[in-house]
């Protein structure tokens, strides 16, 4: 007689997978916590992280992974790959610091999360139906890294991609702004402020008649728009019309639709000031745009369900806050990027006592969670395949 399992059997057989790969999971606990410490205490900012890089490389070589490393044209990415399933998933590991002020971001705690799951699912995967993913993105905080790799093709052929953050609350559905940069290069004419002013063309002037025109427009702007900068350059002593002047801007929008019609009246500003003063201009993006997050809505559903079957806080909505270019990758591929509580909201990223939070013990519970959270969101992504593998008909 002809046999064929159950949605129960299925769901049984998918339940005791999830539970090994969690054990798993925390039994490389010690691999895992040194990995996230080695990181955090030897930053390396955008595009300089060589040993983050080879530490997760080396990590996962060691439990069967087949690693390239350099990858894409990027000499701190790699991409490592295990399983032969039809479901791929790409799990992404960030790990640069930024200057001064080190993992004030906890980096160290996503690269450490992403290779967690990874070493959880590497025994499963092909049970599973995965094919298993990791890409290591250099330059999260500066220079727009995974933009890059998704034009490289780092991203190609993935069926669902994601990444977990620390923050100072727990947020499912994370959304992130749109982000713009904007280099800004005035060229006037040398001359002395008493002697000859008249034969001078003020690059610093410039700049002042742009800033003032940015802080008229910003009365215009939707609330969830944003326009904000430094001078980097705007003369050097009194007694010198300053024949340079420079600026870096950032500009974000809620939705990258949004983004090129911020752009164009931003840049008309520092257009302006090159009109009203006679110099010229040169205005450059030094990095692609990063585009808004937007969370797969299948893959947050597991998510969830996973991160309170771990017992992690209720997750709060929140708007749109900070930005990520894990966004340009939920644009091409169904992504999640939740983010994970670990000060209770004492502090922030990018401060100081972040970067010590980030080797704190809720830092390192996070840490397990969110790779048992992900490798499990990986396996219910796969289930409807493994259902299909498991509804055959054998005679007895």
């Amino acid at each position: 007689m002809p046999h064929t399992s159950t949605t129960a059997d299925t769901a049984t057989t998918l339940d005791a997978t999830k539970q090994a790969v969690h054990d798993r999971i925390h039994a490389h606990r010690t691999e895992l916590l040194t990995l996230s410490r080695r990181i955090h205490a030897h930053p390396e900012t955008a595009f300089e992280e060589h040993r983050a890089a080879a530490w997760c490389v080396e990590l996962l070589r060691a439990h069967g992974y087949s690693v390239t490393a350099p990858a894409h044209g990027l000499a701190t990415a790699f991409s490592a790959s295990l399983g032969s399933g039809p479901v791929t998933v790409a799990l992404v590991c960030e790990y640069d610091a930024l200057p001064d002020l080190g993992h004030a971001c906890g980096h160290n705690l996503i690269a450490a999360a992403g290779v967690g799951a990874a070493l959880g699912l590497a025994a499963h995967a092909d049970r599973l139906g995965l094919t298993v993913r990791v890409i290591g993105a250099p330059a999260e905080e500066r220079g727009a890294g995974k933009a890059l790799l998704l034009e490289a093709g780092a991203f190609d052929g993935v069926d669902a991609a994601m990444m977990v953050h620390p923050c100072p609350v727990e947020v499912a559905d994370f959304r992130s702004f749109a982000l713009g940069t904007l280099s800004v290069r005035y060229t006037g004419r040398a001359a002395h402020p008493s002697l000859n002013p008249h034969e001078g063309r003020n690059a610093a002037d410039a700049l002042t008649v742009a800033q003032v025109a940015l802080g008229l427009l910003r009365q215009q702007l939707p609330p969830q728009w944003r326009v904000h900068g430094i001078t980097t350059a705007a003369g050097t002593a009194p007694n010198l019309i300053p024949d340079h002047a420079s600026a870096e801007y950032e500009i974000r929008a809620s939705a990258a639709e949004d983004l090129a019609h911020l752009r164009a009246r931003v840049e008309d500003c520092f257009r302006a000031g090159a009109l009203a003063t006679g110099c010229e201009v040169e205005l450059s993006r030094p990095e692609p745009d990063y585009l808004d997050m937007r969370s797969d809505p299948a893959l947050l559903a597991h998510w969830r369900a996973n991160a309170a079957a771990l017992g992690r806080p209720e997750p709060v909505e929140r708007g749109p806050f900070a930005c990520t270019d894990m966004g340009n990758v939920s644009h091409a591929v169904p992504s999640i990027h939740p983010v994970l509580d670990i000060t209770g909201g004492a502090c922030a990223p990018h401060e100081a006592a972040f970067a010590e939070a980030a080797v704190g013990a809720e830092a390192e519970r996070a840490l397990l969670d969110g790779a048992v959270a992900m490798a499990w969101t990986a396996a219910d992504l796969a289930g409807a395949d493994l259902a299909g593998a498991d509804r055959v008909t054998a005679d007895e």
